[in-house]
């Protein structure tokens, strides 16, 4: 997950592009690797997407595109793959069909992709969207991104996974060994997440494990206070 804008970097906004789109996969079991925010750099967008797309089947960049000054995703994503941005025929004739458009009054650039890439249209917006040889590019307009991931989203599919929580009243430090125990007895995977109280995360694919693994450690956790 690559989120690219200088907003991002300042704090002038929250990134919910990468939380929500990392929700989404997990849904679907897929395991996201990493999530990065680049400033509206070309080299920056260009370097991260190039190593990214070597190393993880798939590659999704959010943010930074449409035909304003600073909107250099596009571009970035293009040097990656060493290929030159071009109008997109196909994306011009649905924003004039489509999105009701008059030719001349879309800004240039507006239609433009790296060549080769398949179009995602913006069903909400203006700016088009691309995939590129599993280089996913996104709208940074939540309700444009969500859209648009909609129309690519049954690309995205992992083995799904059960989950079950335990709540705990004890420190997180101290409920290590029973973790480590756990790990051992059952194929699953344990996260441990303090808060108000500790929350462990177990999770699996096998549904009958995890519940079975979870109530292994429930037994053997004193609860929060709130649940005694």
């Amino acid at each position: 997950m690559v989120s690219v804008g200088d907003e991002l970097l300042s704090g002038d906004t929250v990134n919910t592009n990468a939380t929500w789109l990392c929700g989404q996969l997990d849904a679907r079991g897929v395991d996201v690797q990493r999530v990065t925010v680049v400033p509206d750099r070309v080299a920056d967008v260009a370097r991260v997407v190039n190593e990214y797309r070597a190393e993880y089947d798939a590659v999704i960049v959010t943010g930074g595109i449409g035909p304003t000054h600073d909107d250099v995703t596009m571009e970035g994503v293009a040097a990656a793959f060493g290929r030159d941005l071009e109008q997109n025929e196909v994306v011009l004739e649905w924003l004039i069909e489509e999105g009701g458009y008059a030719r001349e009054d879309l800004v240039e650039g507006t239609a433009h992709i790296p060549a080769g890439a398949r179009p995602l249209h913006n069903e909400v917006g203006v700016a088009p969207g691309a995939v590129i040889d599993g280089v996913y590019v996104l709208p940074g307009v939540p309700e444009e991104m969500k859209a648009m991931f909609g129309a690519v989203v049954e690309a995205f599919v992992g083995s799904l996974r059960h989950r079950e929580t335990v709540h705990a009243g004890e420190p997180e430090s101290a409920l290590m060994s029973r973790i480590e125990t756990l790990r051992k007895r059952y194929p699953v995977s344990v996260g441990s997440y303090p808060g108000d109280h500790v929350r462990v995360r177990i999770q699996g694919e096998d549904p009958d494990t995890v519940v079975e693994a979870a109530a292994w450690l429930r037994d053997r956790v004193k609860p929060p206070e709130d649940d005694e």
